[in-house]
């Protein structure tokens, strides 16, 4: 995984790889002699998604946004449109509206940027912006 512009801290690994769910799935690869792949995408958190998602006090909101991950990572975005440029926002239907920030780069990498509600919307699309600037193409 590349560097972000100077910043090698703000890209850290998927956190939800020890999960049993997908674990069930990635034990049926030895069934597949052309290989088989549990995961369509590959889902990578920034340091600022991974602070946001901790600090967030609704315990059931951090769970929904969690499973709400894992589906992307099956290949379900689910709600989700195009905000500007690369950057997109997966709609979360929970609390006061939670919207998830994110690029994707091939079908094979989604990068949770940053995320906020539809109270802090504005703020959160200009920030995101920024990260993917940011990024750069090596990720």
């Amino acid at each position: 995984m590349g560097r972000l512009a100077g910043q090698p801290e703000r890209l850290v690994a998927n956190r939800l790889s020890a999960r049993p769910a997908l674990d069930k799935l990635t034990r049926l690869d030895h069934l597949y002699p052309f290989g088989y792949s549990g995961s369509l995408y590959t889902v990578r958190l920034t340091e600022e998604f991974v602070a946001w998602l901790d600090e967030l006090k609704d315990k059931r909101a951090q769970l929904r946004i969690a499973a709400r991950l894992r589906q992307a990572e099956a290949g379900s975005l689910g709600d989700w449109q195009p905000i500007e440029g690369e950057v997109s926002e997966m709609r979360v239907h929970y609390g006061p509206g939670y919207r998830l920030y994110f690029v994707r780069r091939g079908r094979v990498i989604v990068v949770m940027l940053n995320a906020g509600d539809k109270s802090s919307q504005r703020r959160d699309i200009r920030r995101a912006l920024q990260l993917a600037s940011e990024l750069g193409d090596d990720l």
